[in-house]
């Protein structure tokens, strides 16, 4: 099992900038993909981004150019860095992970960007 939890969401203007954490505890051995989903209301969860345990990264269009992810194997941690946040990135975000085959989620935190 491996359990998720996520920090660094909040209430942000549009251009501001946001960075969420997320830690995981509970596997015996490395993680493999990690990364970030986000869902707003009414609509269906997406992919934000995603990092491999080597390193590489893929993100949603929508974000390319505005948003990084990193991820720290020593800690089993990932980091989403948000900048020039729009009204539209407004959801709530969930970290990823997966681990032998297995998908796990955190529980989400919620990002408002809002004037």
């Amino acid at each position: 099992q491996v359990q998720l939890v996520e920090s660094g969401g909040g209430l942000v203007q549009p251009g501001g900038s946001l960075r969420l954490s997320c830690a995981a505890s509970g596997s015996s051995s490395s993680i493999n993909s990690m990364g970030w989903y986000r869902q707003a209301p009414g609509k269906e969860r997406e992919l934000v981004a995603r990092i491999s345990s080597g390193g590489i990264s893929n993100y949603a269009d929508s974000v390319k150019g505005r948003f990084t992810i990193s991820r720290d194997n020593v800690k089993k941690s990932v980091y989403l860095q948000m900048n020039s946040l729009k009204p539209e990135d407004t959801a709530v975000y969930y970290c990823s992970a997966i681990w032998l085959g297995s998908i796990y989620w955190g529980q989400g935190t919620q990002v408002t960007v809002s004037s």
